[in-house]
């Protein structure tokens, strides 16, 4: 199954006048990460960046300047999702943005019914919040110490790690080795368990009566019993 966590920055909030001015992916297969990515920044034409999206952001209209457009780039998006299923947190926003900038190209909108919300999986998993990208990468131990504003790359990238973890996707590795004592060692990523052999083994729990009784109830039932299979 493949599956594109992405996010957009935009020139403000209004997806009906503003425009996506960069946008980010990262590609999983089967929940791991297959390596590819995808980075675009996009020149908004007229329209220019909000102050208040610059101050999330810091991605300025002279920067944007020698940037393609949206149409120049769309095709290039377009096939790096292929099929697969679009993952962002608070999907309804990029979504909405997305499918505004397909809309002005004449091209058919991305279905809901192939969107995943990160930000309504952890409302499920997490109800008392606070659940953020930044709350989400510090509840699950994820170093976001890096991410000084947002950026649709990183931001993609902190978010895969997220949402690995909130859908268990993350396993330890697991080795099994004996020790020299005879004991079990395993392997596993945070470091070596060690199950030690019993000097001596437990005494049994069955009693000498319990035992004679159920002897002769195998007697008494003859060759069918069944415990004959598994005896001594």
């Amino acid at each position: 199954m493949r599956e594109i966590i992405f996010d957009t920055e935009t020139t403000g909030l209004d997806s009906r006048e503003d425009r996506v001015i960069e946008i980010g992916g990262v590609e999983l297969e089967n929940q791991f990460p297959t390596g590819r990515t995808l980075h675009i920044y996009i020149n908004p034409g007229e329209r220019k960046v909000h102050p208040d999206a610059l101050a999330v952001h810091g991605i300025t209209n002279e920067f944007l300047k020698d940037k393609p457009s949206f149409a120049d780039v769309v095709e290039q998006i377009v096939d790096f999702f292929g099929d697969a299923r679009w993952v962002a947190h608070n999907a309804t926003f990029d979504i909405g943005f997305i499918n505004a900038e397909f809309e002005r190209l004449g091209l058919p909108p991305i279905g809901m019914d192939r969107v995943i919300d990160t930000l309504a999986l952890a409302r499920r998993k997490h109800p008392m919040g606070p659940n953020s990208l930044d709350a989400l990468c510090r509840r699950y131990g994820i170093d976001n110490s890096h991410r000084a504003k947002h950026g649709a790359l990183l931001d993609s990238e902190l978010l895969a790690e997220v949402y690995i973890e909130m859908i268990g996707g993350r396993q330890a590795a697991l080795g099994l080795v004996m020790t020299e004592t005879g004991g079990l060692s395993i392997e596993a990523d945070d470091g070596p368990i060690i199950v030690m052999r019993r000097e001596r083994p437990l005494q049994p729990r069955l009693t000498e009566i319990e035992i004679a009784a159920h002897a002769a109830l195998i007697s008494k039932i003859g060759a069918k019993a069944i415990w004959t299979k598994y005896g001594g």
